[in-house]
């Protein structure tokens, strides 16, 4: 009962996101006038930027800035507002912090410091690590199955999930790559992306909750048991990219799915004798006090280190031990059906 109504608490509290979007920042007047001040000089105090110089019709001297950058440098793309942006966020935020106040967040994000033209580095980098043990995960998995474990005489592997885990890795390495990319630098199309492959790659954890802990392993029963969910989070993703970018809606939706395939993974470690039960409910209790990072937010230590980059460092450990249990469940499952053909 007790994980029951922490869930409910969990999922009460994520009604309230839609307010976490909120930006005072942006509305200050102090703010706006400096954007004003910058977006027809050009400078932020005693930083000027060539690429705010504009033609009479307003279109950017010599087209986009970035554009007569190397080649190397052009993926950042900020432009005249961005810039002004970001230096009169941190002009503001100075004085702010002089007069004791606490930072606020602008245009929907906190004051974050670019390193080298990263917005996020903290999380950037957490999610990167993630990217890895996902790879090194996945392929640990592979090389277990096919070259560790026997196979069956048509060279096919005896662990009934082997196509389920591949899919939910490349789904997972997709999911944090654009994560990488997304924190890296926000515009629309990377988010989107960041959006949508976390999206698919949570519904098709919710999938492999369901099939792994109710044991489904007829093909005609598990395409009966997917479509509805394929469906809804298709249709989610569809809404998402081409009507509205709806962000209290997306994370109601992730973190219904996210709490549903807990409660399932927490009552299947109840109720299975599986040997290694305890790695799955380290990964639960850990994954529902990650969630609880996205929904607690508070700003970023010196401008690096937010509540989603702490939970972007959960990730590193968990992913690590979720591995780890796919690989022990893949042997134990060979295990116990070359027992039972003997």
């Amino acid at each position: 009962m007790a994980i029951r109504h922490w869930i409910a608490l969990l999922v009460t509290l994520s009604l309230l996101l839609p307010a976490l979007h909120a930006s005072d920042g942006d509305a200050d007047p102090i703010y706006r006038a400096c954007m004003e001040q910058c977006e027809k000089t050009g400078c932020v105090g005693d930083k000027c930027f060539q690429h705010c110089k504009f033609t009479s019709d307003g279109k950017p001297i010599d087209g986009p800035w970035y554009m007569q950058e190397p080649l190397y440098l052009r993926w950042k793309q900020w432009d005249c507002r961005s810039d002004c942006r970001y230096h009169c966020m941190l002009t503001r935020e100075g004085e702010r912090e002089k007069g004791g106040d606490k930072p606020v967040k602008y245009h929907g994000k906190w004051p974050f410091r670019r390193v080298y033209g990263i917005q996020e580095p903290v999380t950037v980098a957490f999610s990167a690590l993630s990217l890895a043990i996902q790879f090194h995960g996945w392929l640990s998995f592979f090389i277990l199955l096919y070259y560790k474990l026997p196979l069956r005489p048509d060279k096919k592997t005896y662990y009934e999930y082997t196509g389920l885990w591949h899919i939910y890795g490349l789904l997972a390495m997709n999911s944090w790559f654009w994560s990488v990319v997304f924190h890296c630098r926000d515009v629309e199309f990377t988010e989107k992306l960041d959006y949508s492959s976390a999206v698919a790659f949570i519904g098709f954890n919710f999938i492999l909750a369901i099939m792994r802990a109710c044991n489904i392993r007829d093909e005609a029963a598990r395409v009966m048991v997917a479509a509805p969910f394929i469906a809804f989070v298709t249709t989610h993703i569809l809404y998402l990219n081409f009507y509205r970018l709806d962000y209290g809606l997306n994370m109601k939706v992730t973190v219904a799915m996210g709490v549903a395939q807990l409660l399932i993974w927490a009552v299947w470690a109840g109720v299975t004798h599986h040997p290694s039960r305890w790695k799955l409910w380290v990964v639960v209790v850990g994954g529902g006090l990650a969630m609880l990072l996205e929904i607690y937010d508070f700003p970023p230590y010196r401008g690096f280190v937010d509540a989603h980059a702490l939970y972007h460092a959960t990730s590193v450990p968990l992913t690590y031990l979720w591995w780890s249990f796919i690989r022990d469940d893949a042997e134990f499952r060979t295990s116990t059906l070359l027992k039972k053909a003997k």
